[in-house]
């Protein structure tokens, strides 16, 4: 038995041997010769008396190539065994070299992975050429893996043109997971953290007079004013900027044009280079997407330079108004941004607040169309607290909890970013006994998460505000389950919106401003399911309503408020 041993033993460093032989022929690139070197030893005549030897030695070491067999599979089945590829979660079934690619295809993608998840569960896994995606499915996968293993995925996956060549790696919503990247956020949320966001309120309340204001001269028209109010509310606390009389003003038209001009390089297919990175390599004079965006990146950074000096300037003459350029620039050496970086992080928080915030208050608008008892219930509110002498503030925000429970239900209930931002894992990861291998997209399905009927209840598909609030009619935080905004529409972990406090500052003021002030009828029919994919938000198709002051004072008052607030600011 010894010598069967030996014998295995010798065959096994024998195996090896030509294995690290051929190894090192593959580092060296000599592989080809190596191979070819083998080959011209080999001989067609030798091969009967080949066959015979090895005839014989089998005969002879049957027992001994028995147990090299044996061991073999012993060892590939150990392998295949703890191969922890086989533990990913369940999917759809692909198709051959293009996989799952067509699934990701068409219109309200959130809906098809909803569905999947009654068929393969809270994780869902997606093949595509070059790239695994594995779709969240529940918020108590989400908070696991999202929040408590934060530091394995809190990356972004590649994205060449978007993130790479139109912005430089500097709009750091889509910058890798990074020193940088750090370093970025870090200065972003001193300058909006819950602690410093009441500075901009003043500039958010009159924004919200001129928006009333304007809905009620033009109902027509009420998507433009929300446009208008969003853009200029984040212009004013971005930049210090005066108060905008159009959606059109120049400034705001060439920041939502470079907005276009990501979302649509970022849409899946939208370049060969995302699939094929090697394309990187081709000449400049032959790559116009690579041209296109390099351009428009020296373009971009040159323009919101500008803005950001515009208020370095402001600063130098002695004006001391709140704002985050202002921030940025007072701590510019603790974070150690160039210009450039500070100028791109104030570019951020604009591009990604202004669409977002008029999306979410068109589905606010569309759900007081649906739901006229609840305006109702509000404007009750509203009366007793702020009365019809006097337009609503911040001081009256403890004082209207409904108010702000509306708020929080829209962007519960149609999530603008219905599929949030992709996250990115550096690291293998885990979730009851699933596979989340490195390398690997994660996209948490933030329309499911947030109308999930095990968390929100058997009515988690309608809109009711009575969900936020507590026993005693007061603004509770939601399911115990869910995070701590009570919904999942401003992220996860670390890549969580810097920008959320503002926004909902925003929001509250917007909504209690607009039903102190009117009624809001639908004008026709409303299809809720009818919506428009808007580049990187999601929003209600235009629908006419009907609006009425609710007193004869309403639209004086706000007249009078909007003309005081442009003429202190010019």
């Amino acid at each position: 038995m010894a010598s069967v041993s030996d014998s295995f033993a010798a065959l096994s460093e024998s195996i090896m041997n030509s294995y690290r032989v051929f190894q090192g022929e593959l580092e060296n690139g000599t592989a080809l010769e190596y191979i070819q070197r083998r080959l011209s030893s080999f001989s067609l005549e030798d091969i009967p008396t080949n066959l015979e030897r090895l005839k014989e030695s089998f005969n002879a070491n049957q027992n001994l190539y028995f147990l090299v067999f044996t061991g073999l599979i012993t060892v590939m089945v150990a392998r295949w065994v703890r191969n922890p590829m086989r533990r990913l979660p369940p999917g759809p079934r692909g198709y051959p070299i293009i996989g799952n690619l067509l699934a990701l295809t068409g219109a309200q993608l959130w809906l098809r992975f909803t569905e999947w998840k009654d068929q393969y569960g809270d994780l869902v896994t997606l093949n595509i050429p070059g790239q695994r995606i594995i779709v969240i499915n529940s918020q108590a996968a989400a908070n696991e893996i999202l929040e408590r293993h934060a530091g394995k995925n809190s990356d972004r996956p590649r994205n060449i043109v978007a993130a790479e060549l139109l912005t430089g790696g500097l709009l750091f919503v889509f910058t890798r997971y990074n020193d940088v990247w750090r370093r970025m956020r870090k200065a972003a949320h001193e300058g909006l953290n819950r602690s410093v966001v009441h500075r901009y309120q003043p500039g958010q309340a009159n924004e919200a007079y001129v928006l009333a204001a304007g809905v009620l001269s033009k109902p027509e028209e009420w998507f433009k004013h929300l446009r208008r109010n969003a853009a200029s509310s984040v212009m004013s606390t971005v930049y210090d900027t005066p108060p905008l009389e159009s959606e059109q003003d120049p400034s705001v038209k060439r920041v939502n044009d470079f907005v276009a001009r990501l979302a649509t390089a970022g849409k899946p297919g939208a370049h060969l280079v995302e699939v094929f990175p090697s394309m990187m390599y081709i000449p400049r004079r032959w790559a116009k997407w690579r041209t296109n965006a390099e351009d428009w990146h020296i373009k971009d950074t040159n323009f919101f330079v500008g803005l950001f000096n515009a208020v370095r300037d402001r600063i130098a003459e002695g004006e001391d108004r709140p704002s985050l350029t202002a921030t940025l620039i007072e701590d510019s050496g603790r974070h150690g941004l160039s210009e450039n970086e500070n100028a791109w992080v104030a570019a951020t928080m604009y591009a990604a607040g202004s669409e977002t915030t008029s999306g979410v208050m068109a589905w606010w608008l569309f759900a007081m169309c649906l739901h006229p008892e609840l305006q109702k219930r509000a404007q009750a509110e509203i009366d007793a607290v702020v009365g019809h002498h006097r337009l609503p503030t911040f001081a009256d925000s403890p004082h209207l909890p409904y108010c702000h429970a509306m708020a929080k239900e829209a962007l519960r209930w149609r999530p603008v970013d219905p599929l949030g931002m992709p996250h990115y894992t550096i690291e293998d990861d885990w979730y009851e006994g699933m596979f989340i291998p490195k390398g690997t997209v994660l996209l948490a399905n933030v329309w499911h998460l947030n109308r999930d009927p095990g968390l929100y209840g058997p009515d988690a598909h309608l809109y009711n505000p009575d969900r936020w609030l507590d026993a005693n009619g007061k603004l509770g935080k939601g399911p115990v389950d869910a995070k701590e905004d009570g919904h999942t529409s401003y992220g996860f972990g670390r890549r969580i919106c810097v920008g959320r406090h503002v926004a909902d500052n925003s929001l509250f003021i917007n909504i209690a401003t607009m039903l102190w002030a009117m009624n809001i009828e639908k004008q026709g029919t409303v299809d809720i399911k009818n919506v428009i994919e808007d580049g990187l938000v999601v929003r209600p198709r235009m629908f006419d309503i009907k609006v009425a002051p609710r007193f004869p004072e309403a639209a004086q008052m706000l007249e009078d408020a909007r003309a005081e607030f442009f003429a202190n600011r010019d």
